[in-house]
């Protein structure tokens, strides 16, 4: 993969169209033209030991094989053999790079004009030094070649097709992984490597879901060089300067006209920029945008915008996506077909708002209705992929990695939540109740956290009722009154286990499903200060009922929401029926991992709408662990019905009727 400069000037016709072919390139893949960069010059890489100059030279006969294109149809069942795989304690594949070879043509014209570039070096160097690496070939699980296929427009497609099927362990690509982020030429460009490569899976970035092979290939990130170059100091979440800032310099003729147009109508939250015409191409031009003769850093502006557009060029993957996470600017991505990076594991709707391209026109309507808070949480959310996932060549490596670990080891693999949360609530004493034993121990038995405001006869009612379940560990009073302080610890009723007060800051509904450290048994009876009809024996078998159905909401009072065909809206019905569809958190048992989603992990408003309303957090709380576990309550009849007499529609929230209603 060494330029050989001697042998210039004997295929001067080849570089002249080499030439051509990489300054459409260069327009087409926009302020990428510098990338990547060649290293042979400086840096080394070795992981025999050897430097990218001692690496042997191979020549390739022209009569040597060709990989076939390419099967659109190869799956992980189909084309990838797991066995190589085989059995590990730490559910980690193993992944073998063949050792550097400077492939040439018979004449000694090498197969890429770059060579090996910084940015392959970087990946390889990432791989080699990671738990994934082995430097014995008959235990690898995955094999990748040393040679550089980043960027097709540095490649001879045929000579380089045929360098891969010399590769030792090539076996018609089988287990092999290709690296790819500008794929295909002028006049087309394919968006998938055109390169020959049989079997082999491709890391692409810029796949289309013609080319894409789900569960197959990866689809990773154009790699930004400003990534390493720039530093962007994380930006807090809030309204920026500009509401929508399109950067792109290289974009279709008709996107930009529509711009425009958007820019005349909402003048001021709309900065349209575009390349500088009065600063000299290099280096420098690259870092600068321009309107209308004022100039702008590039890509400092992109934080001072809420909306970033990203928009297709020749390719679809635009190393612009890269720049604008890493700003914290929500990218609006405008790319019909295009596979999104790592789309397989991270939820791009909580980062990105995707827009079809006819839709351009109403762009400004669509981002006017997402809510403030929303798109703070997608700006907070934006940056952190960037720096997980995007913000080095070791990053897209080691994901690319991960992911087509998690197909091989599916039972050791990351869960949604590992791969689209920050890691800003550590749940180091909270386990998920999907990976609990199948039924729990007895022991420690069960916490009781009683939601009150000022019913203090209800309320020592319920405890002395509940002090007598022999499964009990712990009772927490969730005291929800600013106004009026708790009664003093002297007037209490007296328990046989630990009775703890909590006060809290706000009169809100959510205080119940707080994450308290008081909690240290993994089940929590949710139970309010009025339900004085339970006895002792029916809370004592709703706990065992729990224990066979530790991922479930168990609770007595049920109710039943449908839809009704006739009227056209939900209905929500409290009557005893046979029907049941959610069980009232007033009186339920559940895993106290829950109290952690409901906290911190709520989509969108949900949460701030119930303490707003006072309203509906037991609807909420059904839905939440539904979505995680995909399973339904389950109901625990008591002898009685639950009714409280003595309660007034002052007394309780839920015995107003306009509460039912809502």
């Amino acid at each position: 993969m060494i330029y050989l400069g001697s042998k210039l000037d004997t295929v001067k016709w080849f570089w002249l169209w080499k030439a051509s072919s990489f300054l459409l390139g260069l327009i087409a893949t926009g302020m990428f033209q510098f990338w990547p960069h060649s290293i042979e010059s400086s840096a080394e890489w070795s992981l025999d030991r050897r430097s990218v100059h001692d690496a042997p030279l191979v020549r390739i006969p022209v009569s040597s094989p060709i990989p076939e294109r390419g099967d659109l149809s190869c799956r992980m069942h189909t084309c990838f053999d797991v066995y190589r795989c085989g059995y590990n304690p730490k559910n980690k594949i193993k992944v073998y790079i063949y050792p550097l070879q400077r492939f040439v043509d018979e004449v000694g014209v090498p197969i890429s004009s770059t060579g090996l570039s910084r940015e392959y070096n970087d990946l390889l160097s990432a791989i080699s030094d990671s738990d994934f690496y082995t430097d014995d070939v008959t235990r690898a699980c995955l094999f990748i070649p040393s040679v550089d296929v980043l960027n097709q427009n540095s490649l001879r497609i045929r000579e380089t097709a045929q360098a891969l099927a010399m590769l030792p362990r090539w076996d018609k690509g089988m287990n092999h992984l290709l690296f790819n982020m500008l794929p295909g030429g002028p006049p087309d460009y394919n968006t998938a490597l055109d390169v020959p490569r049989d079997r082999a899976l491709l890391a692409g970035g810029g796949f289309s879901t013609w080319t894409y092979r789900q569960g197959y290939d990866v689809s990773i990130p154009v790699y930004s060089p400003l990534s390493a170059e720039v530093d962007l100091p994380e930006k807090q979440p809030g309204p920026r300067r500009y509401f929508i800032l399109s950067s792109q310099t290289a974009i279709h003729r008709e996107y930009r006209v529509e711009l425009e147009r958007l820019k005349e109508e909402n003048g001021e939250a709309l900065l349209l920029l575009d390349k500088c015409s009065n600063l000299s191409q290099g280096l420098a031009s690259i870092r600068k945008r321009c309107y209308k003769g004022q100039v702008y850093d590039y890509p400092q502006i992109l934080q001072e915008s809420s909306f970033c557009v990203v928009l297709r060029g020749a390719r679809l993957g635009q190393a612009t996506l890269s720049d604008v996470l890493q700003a914290g600017c929500v990218p609006v991505i405008m790319a019909d077909s295009y596979i999104l990076p790592f789309s397989e594991v991270l939820d791009w709707k909580r980062a990105s708002v995707v827009i079809p391209e006819e839709k351009l026109p109403e762009m400004y309507t669509i981002l006017k209705s997402i809510p403030h808070r929303q798109v703070e949480e997608m700006q907070r959310q934006a940056r952190w992929f960037w720096e997980a996932y995007f913000s080095s060549m070791k990053a897209i490596g080691m994901t690319t990695l991960q992911i087509i670990n998690d197909r091989i080891y599916p039972y050791a693999a990351r869960t949604y939540e590992e791969w689209n949360n920050p890691p800003v609530v550590k749940w180091s004493s909270v386990n998920s109740p999907l990976f609990l034993p199948l039924i729990p121990p007895r022991l420690p038995g069960f916490t009781a956290v009683v939601l009150t405001y000022d019913r203090i006869e209800s309320l020592f009612r319920v405890i002395t009722e509940i002090s007598k379940v022999p499964s009990l560990a712990k009772l927490l009073v969730v005291w929800n009154n600013q106004n009026k302080s708790p009664p003093e610890e002297s007037l209490w009723p007296k328990v046989a286990v630990p009775l703890k007060v909590v006060r809290t800051k706000e009169n809100k509904l959510s205080n119940r499903f707080f994450p308290f450290d008081e909690i240290e048994t993994e089940a929590v009876l949710a139970i309010d200060d009025d339900i004085i009809m339970l006895t002792s024996d029916e809370l004592q078998f709703g706990y065992e009922v729990w224990r066979e159905f530790p991922d479930r909401l168990v609770g007595y009072p049920g109710r039943l929401h449908l839809w009704d065909h006739e009227m056209g809206k939900w209905k929500y019905e409290s009557e005893w029926t046979n029907e049941v569809s959610m069980v009232l958190t007033g009186a339920a048992f559940y895993h106290k991992y829950f109290n952690y989603l409901y906290t911190y992990k709520m989509p969108g408003d949900i949460k701030n709408w119930v303490d707003a309303h006072m309203n509906c957090e037991d609807i909420a709380m059904n839905f939440l662990v539904a979505n995680i576990t995909g399973k339904a309550p389950i109901k625990v009849t008591p002898r009685k019905k639950f009714k409280c007499p003595e309660c007034t529609a002052i007394d309780g929230l839920s015995l107003d009727q306009t509460h039912m209603v809502e």
